[in-house]
């Protein structure tokens, strides 16, 4: 028969016409071959992270004027404790001095002895000759600097909750993001994505984000208004000590750039074999029953292994270079620390500094060089979690399916399915199915059949909205299902699979998630029609049983009959049958097909079967070759006719009697 041909003849209808639409193509994810790998771009995704945490300016705003206030209390601290300083040596010194002068007296008898030094450093210090420490102003400065240290000490602690809060908020909303992105992308995306790789991105990758906020924005915002804080007070000490200070600023931000710049790509390949690694544990986890049974651990072994190799070359390079930082930036202010001691220690001498002030600098030096210090170890963070946050964006950015339209389905639907001049292609240079045409009354039965690869499966997610048609147009009760919303059409259409899929919970639990707020009656109703009630009660604990998570607590005809009994109870109008007696024994599949009988009953169904004796009954079987509709007819018909079916039949048939 012709490839326009069908159980009705409907004639070709040009696609869409009716609403102006253009063919659609179909939509690949970052995974698929035709995606370019996105280039490494640190300060854009650096931003866009931080980007994500708007809603939360508020917040950073109370914790960015806290930060000032503790670091200005942190860094009034040692020029306090430097007056303390001052005012006890300037103790030790006027004590040594007869009473009774003036310092003008002590100076100029010390240049009279030659003591010119002495003379100097005596001038600029605040000394009474015969008087010691003033212990009560001494109390006084370090009373102050410890109440300023508290007060610091206290903002900075609120100011970290605040930050912590606001962190794991935005946290909170690239997960949900990235999980409702997740209900919008195609199921083109997860063909072309491993599901290990993807977990990944969801866990790994996330949770390396958080910890890289939660480690680097307090940081970095304290070392940032550190060294504006420390620089401002140095050049109130000394500007000339200052200037040589801030010498090491683009030694060490040209140090720590070269360095981060190789340390960024290592991390990429890091988080790479991450998911790589996890792809082929989820793997090998999966089928771990069918890797003993063939005798694959060495494969598996050593294909891990492989994967385990370049994590932990690419881990070790990007954590050793991005290592170096540290130690570089400590060796430059280690430098700076020996030259300022140097020339504060020449300044005291000659009289244009005081000693507490040399002290108080010390203490910025190592107040300065420390956040620089900070700030280049927080780069290898830093750059692991820009690395983790573009795997993320890319997923965030891939594809996603065609927006649902606003109308809706009707309440009421007969099942009435046409399809009309519909083109498909998983790729554009292989057309699979081309100009079909198919009309199927309400209450129909139609079965599919045809080799591997024909188009059978294919022919259903297009129904399911899995895939979208590339032109023409597929109707259900004279409404085009691109009109309407995912979750309308697919209310109104019901699936079994070949692939039984059960989440760790009770039977009853299983049954209900095919209806929300189910009742105990329903789900005891549809377990009847299912035949679960029939094995239910031989278990532990009936229907409160808990399936494990792998599902082996129960054989794969019971859990069979637990997914029709999902299918059952949420009533659909258009029943899919995707070869659900396919791994089940043939006393089991009795039990499966009289399970099916009843949920078809009265209802349109589409059934994709290799096991040609359980659809006999079928109203129209369609026969599929190269996404073609070759044949069409029930059993006798097509058996008749003697064609691609009768030769499938026989083939079959033929075939099990030369194995018994």
């Amino acid at each position: 028969m012709s490839d326009n041909t069908t159980a009705t003849q409907v004639q070709p209808k040009k696609a869409n016409a009716h609403r102006g639409h253009q063919p659609r193509t179909i939509q690949q994810g970052p995974g698929a071959a035709n995606v370019a790998q996105k280039a490494v771009a640190f300060m854009p995704s650096l931003k866009r992270l931080l980007g994500t945490m708007r809603p939360e300016r508020g917040m950073f705003i109370i914790v960015i004027a806290m930060g000032v206030v503790s670091v200005a209390g942190a860094v009034i601290g040692p020029k306090i404790l430097g007056e303390a300083t001052n005012r006890i040596f300037a103790g030790i010194i006027g004590k040594q001095l007869p009473a009774g002068m003036t310092k003008q007296q002590a100076i100029d008898a010390m240049r009279a002895a030659g003591q010119d030094k002495l003379a100097d450093m005596l001038s600029s210090m605040d000394v009474i000759p015969g008087q010691g420490i003033d212990f009560t102003a001494v109390g006084h400065w370090i009373m102050l600097a410890l109440g300023l240290y508290l007060v610091a000490a206290g903002l900075s602690f609120l100011s970290n909750y605040l930050l912590n809060r606001a962190v794991q908020k935005a946290i909170y909303r690239i997960r949900d993001d990235l999980r409702a992105k997740i209900d919008r992308l195609p199921l083109s995306y997860f063909d072309a994505q491993p599901r290990g790789e993807l977990l990944s991105r969801m866990t790994n990758d996330i949770d390396n984000i958080a910890q890289t906020l939660q480690q680097t924005l307090g940081q970095m915002l304290s070392a940032i208004l550190t060294l504006l804080g420390v620089g401002i007070m140095m050049f109130t000490v000394s500007w000339v000590l200052a200037l040589v200070t801030l010498c090491i600023v683009p030694l060490a931000a040209v140090c720590s750039a070269l360095i981060g710049k190789r340390a960024q790509r290592q991390f990429v390949a890091m988080w790479d074999a991450t998911g790589a690694v996890n792809a082929e544990v989820e793997e090998a986890f999966t089928g771990h029953s069918l890797v003993k049974v063939f005798g694959r651990q060495r494969e598996v072994q050593a294909s891990f292994e492989k994967a385990n190799e370049q994590l932990f070359a690419s881990a070790f390079r990007a954590q050793f270079i991005s290592g170096i930082i540290m130690p570089v930036n400590f060796l430059i202010g280690n430098l700076n620390y020996v030259l300022i001691a140097v020339l504060g220690g020449l300044r005291v001498a000659s009289g244009q500094m005081q000693l507490g002030d040399v002290q108080a600098f010390i203490q910025y030096s190592r107040m300065f060089t420390q956040p620089m210090t900070q700030i280049a170890s927080m780069a290898n963070l830093l750059q692991s979690g820009v690395a983790s946050a573009e795997r993320v964006f890319e997923v965030l950015d891939a594809v996603e399916m065609i927006p649902d339209a606003d109308s809706t389905l009707p309440e009421v639907t007969s099942g009435h399915v046409e399809f009309r001049d519909v083109d498909f292609s998983y790729s554009p240079d292989k057309p699979l199915i081309q100009h079909m045409n198919l009309e199927v009354f309400p209450g129909q039965t139609v079965a599919i059949v045809g080799p591997t690869g024909a188009g059978k499966t294919t022919l259903v997610n297009l129904l399911e909205r899995f895939y979208e048609v590339n032109s023409g147009s597929i109707l259900l009760d004279g409404v085009d299902i691109t009109d309407v919303p995912r979750q309308d059409l697919r209310g109104a259409l019901g699936m079994v699979l070949q692939d039984t899929w059960l989440f760790n919970g009770t039977i009853r639990d299983n049954i209900a998630y095919g209806l929300a707020d189910a009742t105990d009656e329903q789900v005891i109703e549809a377990a009847k029609a299912a035949l679960v009630d029939r094995f239910v009660h031989q278990l532990p604990d009936g229907y409160d049983t808990v399936i494990n998570e792998e599902g082996t607590n129960v054989s794969a005809g019971e859990k069979q009959l637990i997914t029709i009994a999902r299918a059952f109870i949420s009533a659909p109008d258009v029943l899919i049958l995707d070869e659900a007696t396919s791994s089940v024994d043939t006393r089991t599949e009795l039990l499966v097909q009289q399970a099916m009988n009843n949920l078809r009953a009265g209802r349109t169904s589409f059934i994709i079967a290799h096991r040609l004796s359980t659809i006999r009954d079928a109203d129209v079987i369609l026969v599929m070759e190269h996404g073609s509709i070759i044949e069409q007819g029930n059993h006798d018909d097509l058996m008749a006719a003697k064609g691609a079916y009768y030769d499938l039949y026989q083939s079959q048939f033929a075939g099990a009697i030369e194995e018994s």
